[in-house]
């Protein structure tokens, strides 16, 4: 069975007429006429390119410059007769198979020897890659800027400061919304700091209770309280000579915050239940998704506990500020899940990136890799995730164009029927509250009646 399903053609197109690869019902053909066109192309996973030209010189040259871009596919070259003497310095330039149209009159089926030639190069490529990685397993991971998934301009800035960060030893406050990965950026601010070879302990703020939280944080002396039968070390303790991971810092107590000022100015516990403080050496990272300048006006957060944090601030952007990072990060999660559920090769087909691109992510990366692992629950290994594999919220509008009867209605009336569809899942997902509703669509309460009566909503 061959794992061959997309390919990337680049050339003028005279050997992808020829060799009949369009006419392949299950193969995904994407044409380029240049190599400029294709290093253009949105980070969309190919299994194999065919690099297609008639000069041999301007063929090398284009086949270094497609080697040089990170995660390349395997390219098989293509020649025209006349060329096959160019063979040997082809292949000694990377290309690991070259195929010349109408050169060997014994082919019975030059797109059955295209597609074989390219599988065997494709499943190559995955044994090679496979062996890389199981001998680098236990390795000491890789903390450059290359590990890090996202190449928009933003997360580039977000990724300048972290590297600055890590050469520092001040208190980072990393802000943005609820999953936009900023316990991901505090694990690559330690793991390139000179404290790595120190624990990394993360607490999540919002998740305990003010006594518990108090315990977790500072820990507790046997007998301290009712349930207290030894002694416990705090997050500090364990975080010793390493870093402090404080995730949703704005939802403590103005009391845990007083108490926090005083371990990051004195750089000492007290467990709950000593008499004597201890010294720890700890770097504090705190995370918030909440604006702290605001907090401190509305009275509920500490100013001199804000200016001790906001030392090395980073702000981290949502994912629909930078939507050039969605396509990448799903790949990201489609492989690093794929392995984990035993399902390699998944990928997305160009309508449901198209979907993806389009979807606003409320929840940020962590909506997307949710997204992702319930396409891998649905999918087979190795299988292309359609629109069908996707969920409601990511196919919107989608459903409501699917109901609308093909060639059979005019553009006004199709129109019509769509925004009848939205008002009605509107008024669902808010109770039948007319004025929320109008609200929430952004029109008025009576430009909703009007449109409901118009379109016939009960």
């Amino acid at each position: 069975m061959r794992t061959v399903r997309s390919v990337l053609w680049i050339g003028p197109g005279e050997g992808l007429a020829q060799c009949g690869v369009c006419e392949a019902p299950t193969l995904d053909v994407t044409w380029v006429p240049s190599v400029d066109e294709a290093l253009a192309l949105p980070p969309i996973p190919f299994d194999g390119a065919i690099l297609e030209s008639r000069q041999c010189e301007q063929l090398r040259s284009d086949m270094q410059r497609l080697q040089r871009k990170p995660r390349c596919p395997p390219v098989m070259v293509c020649l025209h007769e006349g060329q096959a003497d160019q063979i040997r310095d082809l292949l000694a330039q990377g290309a690991c198979e070259v195929i010349v149209p109408g050169h060997d009159a014994q082919t019975p089926s030059l797109l059955d020897e295209l597609l074989d030639r390219l599988d065997r190069l494709v499943r190559a490529n995955e044994n090679t890659r496979r062996c890389a990685d199981d001998s680098a397993e236990g390795a000491a991971p890789d903390t450059s800027e290359s590990h890090l998934v996202g190449r928009s301009r933003a997360m580039r800035d977000v990724y300048a400061l972290a590297e600055r960060a890590q050469r520092a030893n001040a208190t980072v406050l990393l802000t943005g919304e609820t999953g936009s990965g900023k316990e991901v950026i505090a694990q690559h601010i330690h793991a390139g700091c000179k404290r790595r070879s120190g624990p990394f302990v993360a607490i999540n703020c919002a998740a305990f209770p003010e006594g518990l939280l108090e315990s977790e944080l500072f820990g507790h002396r046997r007998g301290s309280f009712t349930g207290a039968e030894r002694d416990k070390a705090g997050h500090f303790e364990l975080a010793h000579r390493g870093t402090l991971f404080l995730d949703e810092i704005g939802e403590t107590s103005p009391a845990l915050q007083a108490k926090l000022l005083r371990v990051l100015q004195e750089r000492e516990v007290l467990p709950i239940g000593a008499t004597r403080p201890h010294p720890v050496d700890v770097r504090v990272i705190a995370a918030t998704n909440r604006s702290l300048m605001a907090e401190i006006k509305a009275g509920r957060f500490r100013e001199d506990l804000y200016y001790r944090l906001a030392v090395f601030p980073i702000a981290i952007p949502a994912l629909r500020e930078r939507p050039e990072d969605i396509l990448p990060l799903a790949g990201h999660f489609l492989a690093l899940h794929g392995r984990r559920e035993k399902k390699p090769g998944c990928r997305l087909s160009p309508a449901s990136q198209r979907l993806l691109q389009t979807h606003r992510w409320v929840g940020n990366v962590r909506e997307l890799e949710n997204e992702m692992q319930r396409a891998l629950a649905l999918a087979e290994a190795g299988e292309l995730i359609t629109p069908k594999l996707l969920s409601n919220r990511v196919l919107g509008i989608i459903e409501a164009i699917d109901q609308v009867p093909r060639g059979t209605e005019t553009l006004r009336e199709s129109l019509d029927r769509i925004e009848a569809w939205l008002i009605r899942r509107a008024l669902d997902h808010n109770g039948d509250r007319r004025a929320l509703t109008a609200r929430r669509l952004g029109i008025t309460r009576e430009g909703l009646y009007k449109k409901m009566k118009r379109l016939g909503i009960e």
